[in-house]
């Protein structure tokens, strides 16, 4: 039986925000979802959040989740005070009796490292400990000659000496359920903060000669806390490092690490490149051979092997085949779907459309509620009128069309097969296959026209 608390009831006032700390970002993701989805990597039996300020954003931000159960804590008298709150809550079994506290805003602890921390426990108190070479602030780990754990101190409550203390408590641990219910009736206030410190529940584990034993974290980076945007920045880019490290192993050509954001899941094939100052979000799927310019956007989209993305373009919940070129300067829009070979060049603008192999749109152009054949070439300034105002109308191009530049087609509209507009058309009825529809007023010049010029300014 496992019980998970996460405390989340903090203020962040140096965070200077009117958002909650815990909903604050790291890697595109509220730090508290992120812990809330590594506990449920363990599959516990219960999962329980511990919220103060902001309760209600907390609440509506994870309302529907029923595996959730959440606790209030007002006022806010430490987290031993904290955990207390949650008590009735804890479930405990004679095979298994384990409750497991972490922190909202320690958001980048791993899985391995709490299911180490877990098997540590064995039955006993397992602590989350870390070497730092500067523990200034952080509760040290006090151990006897024997190396055994004794207590835990605050920086505020330690002597000179136990600030030499470099071994320091992370505030993350595993506790038998039933001693843990006990040991919280038994903390007090008195220090020098006046708060009720989980901590203190070391030293009564101690005195009933309970076993505790201590795991160290893989990394550094799964045990910071955010408690300004100073850190938030300092750990979103420690984040950022390790997942470009993570992709760098996988094989992927990544050509400066500090100048790299994955805010969801990426996933590459073989042989892909990304360049400076890209940006990925949602769901991102890049195919063999891929290549992203500079300071490119992908949220939620497939891309095919063999494409390039060319710089500064941005793409949108949109699937995009094999061999296609996109940008530079472009924008995919969501609801699109390219097929093989498409080119998509600077300042095009592609939504909610399906544009099959081989069609090019070069330049200057905005495609929109369209479905578009094969093979067909869209002119320069070309434009799909899809809005009357009220209601969304589609555009269909045919195989083979060719569309003249500066061309206005008024949805709903047709362009058959083999057609071709001429430049300047605005088209508002079907243009039938394999001719040439042209709209325009016919050509004239005025004679003897002269073109105005300002009056003269007299001096006075």
């Amino acid at each position: 039986m496992l019980n998970v608390v996460i405390l989340a009831a903090g203020m962040g006032k140096r965070m200077q925000s009117s958002q909650p700390k815990v909903l604050q970002t790291i890697g595109g993701q509220p730090m508290l979802t992120r812990v809330i989805n590594t506990a449920r990597s363990l599959s516990p039996d219960q999962l329980i959040v511990v919220v103060g300020h902001g309760e209600q954003a907390i609440r509506q931000a994870y309302d529907g989740q029923v595996d959730i159960h959440f606790v209030s804590q007002w006022p806010q008298l430490g987290t031993g005070h904290a955990v207390a709150q949650a008590v009735d809550l804890l479930k405990s079994s004679r095979e298994n009796n384990a409750t497991m506290v972490l922190y909202g805003d320690v958001p980048l602890v791993q899985t391995d490292t709490l299911q180490a921390l877990l098997a540590g426990s064995d039955n006993g108190l397992a602590l989350l400990t870390e070497e730092v070479e500067n523990p200034h602030g952080y509760g040290r780990i006090v151990r006897d000659a024997q190396n055994r754990v004794l207590t835990i101190v605050e920086e505020k409550d330690a002597t000179a000496a136990q600030k030499q203390i470099r071994e320091i408590n992370t505030g993350m641990m595993v506790a038998p359920t039933d001693k843990l219910k006990s040991w919280l009736k038994k903390l007090s206030n008195n220090n020098a903060q006046g708060e009720y410190y989980l901590t203190d529940i070391v030293e009564f584990a101690a005195k009933d000669k309970v076993t505790i034993n201590t795991v160290a974290p893989k990394a550094s980076f799964e045990t910071q806390g955010v408690n300004s945007r100073v850190q938030q920045a300092q750990l979103e880019r420690l984040w950022q490092r390790e997942l470009a490290a993570r992709q760098l192993q996988g094989g992927v050509a990544i050509a400066d690490p500090d100048r790299f954001d994955q805010r969801g899941e990426l996933m590459c094939g073989q042989d892909v490149f990304i360049d400076v100052g890209c940006v990925f979000e949602g769901m991102v799927v890049l195919g063999d051979g891929v290549r992203i310019g500079a300071h490119c956007v992908l949220k939620d989209v497939t891309v095919g092997a063999g494409t390039e993305i060319h710089p500064f373009s941005h793409l949108q919940q949109a699937d995009i085949g094999k061999g296609a070129q996109i940008g530079p300067y472009a924008r995919i829009r969501p609801g699109t779907r390219l097929e093989d070979e498409v080119h998509i060049g600077n300042f095009v603008e592609i939504k909610n459309s399906h544009i099959q192999s081989q069609s090019k749109a070069n330049h200057l152009a905005y495609v929109g509620d369209a479905d578009v054949g094969s093979r067909v070439n869209i002119g320069a300034g070309t434009i799909t009128c899809n809005y009357d105002g009220a209601n969304k109308h589609r555009t269909v191009i045919e195989d083979d069309a060719f569309i003249g530049s500066d061309t206005q087609l008024v949805a709903p509209v047709r362009v058959g097969k083999g057609a071709t507009l001429g430049a300047g058309t605005t088209l508002t009825q079907d243009a039938p296959a394999n001719k040439l529809t042209v709209s325009r007023s016919p050509q004239k010049t005025i004679e003897n026209w002269q073109r105005p010029v300002k009056p003269s300014r007299k001096k006075p």
